[in-house]
């Protein structure tokens, strides 16, 4: 698998370095991500201690937390969503603007959790009201989970594609002059501490834990 080259493409001389409009618009996105003051339920406890000073979540570049959805792009949902909460969430969500991320925190805004079993008011996931982009199960996820949580939310951005495909069209360039082609698709993020082992590592593991003809 072709490895993800970084940012910044090329050094020449001192004080110098060339890179890409986008992987540098990416960068900036990614170190600078606003969450919204906003919980739901017990799953924002560790929310709140994710930003607080043992686990500080502003060492990633986003402890920002913003009390208004017009100045964040991030909406946490950390708990319990029922059908009358549904509507503010996807208000919310509306008066966010673009491009907005959501990370979904907890059993109970993935699944519903026990609520969603005994009762008849809890939705059956939060992804029903808004478009989610990361998952964190736990009940609840520790402060560590909502953190790789948010990095791979930051690999995602870092993927992400502004450029267009140029329209197809017969006739020359005239007929497709200044109409917008289709976007160019995203990176699948790939998780750089996943605990998974390379083919290579993985071959010669293998060969290690295997028996000799000999013994």
């Amino acid at each position: 698998m072709k490895e993800r080259e970084p940012w910044i493409e090329g050094r020449f001389e001192e004080g110098v370095l060339t890179t890409t409009v986008e992987q540098t618009i990416n960068w900036a996105r990614q170190s600078s991500i606003w969450p919204m003051t906003f919980g739901v339920a017990c799953c924002a406890i560790e929310m709140m201690s994710a930003g607080a000073a043992r686990y500080d979540l502003d060492r990633f570049g986003a402890g920002a937390f913003r009390a208004s959805p017009r100045q964040a792009d991030l909406m946490i949902v950390a708990g319990t969503i029922t059908f009358k909460m549904a509507s503010r969430v996807r208000r919310l969500y509306d008066l966010m603007p673009e491009p907005k991320y959501v990370i979904a925190m907890g059993a109970c805004t993935i699944g519903g959790g026990p609520y969603f079993k005994y009762g008849y008011h809890v939705v059956k996931g939060v992804d029903l009201v808004v478009p989610v982009d990361v998952y964190v199960p736990g009940c609840p996820p520790r402060p560590e989970a909502l953190l790789e949580g948010l990095m791979r939310l930051q690999d995602k951005i870092k993927g992400h594609k502004i450029a267009k495909r140029p329209a197809a069209e017969k006739g020359g360039w005239l007929r497709t002059f200044g109409r917008r082609g289709t976007k160019v698709d995203d990176e699948l993020p790939i998780p750089h501490h996943s605990g998974c082992l390379a083919e290579d590592d993985a071959e010669s593991q293998g060969e290690a834990a295997r028996p000799s003809a000999e013994s």
